[in-house]
């Protein structure tokens, strides 16, 4: 017998930008330009763009996560990018020290070296328990044995060993600093003197042990990113739209811009696709995926073998009576509980008539 829960959520139809508005606006955002002054531009207001930044973040999310995959990369190589949410880790209040998303967070990315493509990235801190994640999603989306260029992070270690097994070419590059200029210490990075390349695993052509394509993707992200630019006082305050606008970043990297030295988006390169996107497309998706969280979200209900609900609650707010927050975000709500979640169900009822709606 299933053991599941049925959750329906159900949105209204509300009044959103021209396609071709929030084409302008997703553009802007992959650009370095900022919130407000993406506000400014258009005339936007905050809310609408930030709206937008949320549906496109996952829509994007998604729909990487679903198409790159079986990815025919040869070379692979990954770094980490730090940047910062809410405040800086030497200025996080101490009641929120040790939470993620307040202060340092880093980005995980993996670049495939021929096609630059960017097939993974990860958002999370800079240990072992994230390098582990982190190469086990890169491993996924593979379909060769490939040849893997880290820096010197001793979470690469044991992290690749898992991921990877034997079945890669495995070589860590490090490089080694001087001191900068003394009138450029605080702007200024240190001398690269040289640097040392060590195999790990398999046998990694030598010519071919480089991080400078995933190294100059960094500079991509923070002239690219707002939030991840330095110096200025623009900087993520929640995680999550920090991840989303990541999200929103590489999806337009990966199929929107034409790279360079290619002639073409890493995306046609790699074979994920064989035509030139543009900003329009990724509209295309982002109202895809609004439709189907406007049809709701689904899972399979707590059902017996004869096909009837097993002992659950069923509550269904009218939100004709509530008040103006719940009816501009729900017509309806549909929640099913099973009889382990009474409390549950409580609470439900019971901020719903807080609202003023009716409860069934």
């Amino acid at each position: 017998m299933l053991n599941r829960i049925s959750i329906r959520v159900y949105y209204p139809c509300m009044n959103k930008s021209s396609p071709e508005r929030r084409a302008q606006i997703l553009g802007m955002m992959v650009e370095g330009v900022s919130i407000r002054a993406i506000s400014r531009m258009t005339g936007a207001s905050k809310n609408t763009i930030v709206k937008l930044l949320i549906d496109a973040g996952n829509a994007c999310s998604e729909y990487q996560d679903r198409t790159l995959r079986n990815l025919p990369c040869k070379r692979i190589q990954t770094d980490e990018i730090w940047s910062f949410v809410y405040a800086k880790q030497k200025n996080v209040p101490q009641d929120m020290r040790g939470q993620f998303g307040v202060g340092d967070v880093w980005t995980w990315t993996a670049l495939c070296a021929d096609t630059k493509l960017i097939p993974s990235w990860y958002v999370g801190t800079r240990d072992a328990d994230a390098a582990w994640t982190f190469m086990r999603d890169v491993a996924s989306r593979l379909k060769n044995r490939v040849q893997l260029t880290t820096d010197g992070h001793r979470a690469y270690l044991e992290a690749v060993d898992g991921a990877f097994g034997t079945s890669i070419d495995y070589a860590m590059l490090v490089k080694v600093y001087g001191s900068a200029p003394e009138a450029e210490k605080r702007y200024s990075p240190p001398v690269c003197l040289g640097t040392e390349r060590t195999v790990i695993h398999g046998n990694p052509d030598p010519e071919h042990i480089s991080t400078s394509y995933v190294e100059r993707q960094n500079l991509s992200m923070r002239m690219g990113i707002r939030r991840s630019t330095r110096l200025t006082n623009a900087f993520s305050k929640k995680l999550e739209n920090h991840i989303h606008a990541l999200s929103i970043y590489f999806m337009h990297y990966n199929f929107v811009r034409i790279h360079q030295s290619l002639r073409v988006t890493p995306a046609m390169e790699a074979g994920v696709t064989d035509k030139l996107w543009s900003l329009e497309d990724m509209v295309r998706i982002v109202d895809d995926w609004e439709t189907s969280q406007q049809k709701g979200v689904t899972r399979m209900a707590d059902i017996d073998q004869d096909g009837t609900e097993d002992g659950g609650v069923r509550f269904t707010a009218n939100t004709a009576k509530g008040d103006g927050w719940m009816r501009k975000h729900y017509k309806s709500i549909d929640v099913s509980f099973d009889r382990s979640e009474l409390l549950e169900a409580k609470a439900f009822r019971a901020a719903a008539e807080a609202k003023g709606l009716t409860v069934s």
